[in-house]
């Protein structure tokens, strides 16, 4: 059976003054769908970059990404945009709200830059900023927020417009313990309710051990964490 997110061949570099930094090495990777794969390793090692690659926010030197039946390396920048905005969901760890917007307001952007219209953008932002616990902060700007909530918000917004895939960068790095718990519980019910394939880059192992699978990123491949 064809995995559902399949990576074949991956190179990516990055010029560094008049040097060449690798970060990425013939990295392969298949996540059939409806798994959840937890993504480790040291800080600097390209969790990032390969969650960025994956989601057609950098380019790549050489490989293929292909999810489901759509190959996003090969397609036209503005179909890598379009594709990304209906499809996949970022989550970063910071959440990257905007300060201007409130809770309701930010969770809707994805829609709004789709162009969906405000009744169903509002009408299905509630509905998520409800299932997250903050249904009495719909009107709250960020600064009007913990950094849990905050990222809570974060998450209603990678979710509006019910993407096949999720990509969490870090959730919650930079939450305390406590909250942190809190928001892994939360990722692993929204990964099970709707159906997603989420690959989560992590330092946190209680995070990391509640997936179906721990990859370790080394050298630039990714290799079964032992």
């Amino acid at each position: 059976m064809m995995s559902f997110i399949e990576v074949t061949g991956l190179d990516k570099s990055y010029r560094v003054g008049s040097n060449t930094l690798t970060v990425l090495r013939g990295l392969c990777l298949s996540v059939d769908r409806g798994e959840m794969v937890a993504v480790v390793g040291a800080s600097g090692v390209g969790k990032s970059t390969l969650l960025h690659v994956l989601g057609g926010l950098d380019s790549i030197d050489t490989g293929s990404v292909r999810i489901g039946d759509v190959a996003v390396t090969s397609i036209a920048p503005e179909a890598v945009v379009a594709f990304r905005n209906r499809h996949v969901g970022f989550v970063f760890q910071f959440h990257h709200l905007l300060p201007e917007f409130t809770a309701l307001e930010n969770t809707g952007m994805p829609m709004r830059i789709a162009r969906r219209s405000a009744e169903e953008r509002d009408a299905r932002a509630r509905l998520l900023l409800e299932r997250v616990g903050l249904g009495e902060r719909l009107e709250h700007r960020p600064g009007m927020l913990s950094g849990g909530e905050q990222q809570r918000v974060a998450i209603a917004r990678a979710l509006v417009m019910e993407p096949l895939v999720l990509l969490a960068d870090e959730p919650t790095g930079d939450l305390d313990e406590h909250t942190a718990a809190t928001l892994h519980d939360l990722l692993r019910e929204m990964h099970r309710e709707r159906g997603l394939t989420s690959i989560i880059a992590t330092h946190n192992p209680r995070l990391a051990a509640a997936c179906d699978r721990v990859l370790r990123l080394e050298e630039g491949k990714l290799r079964e964490a032992r």
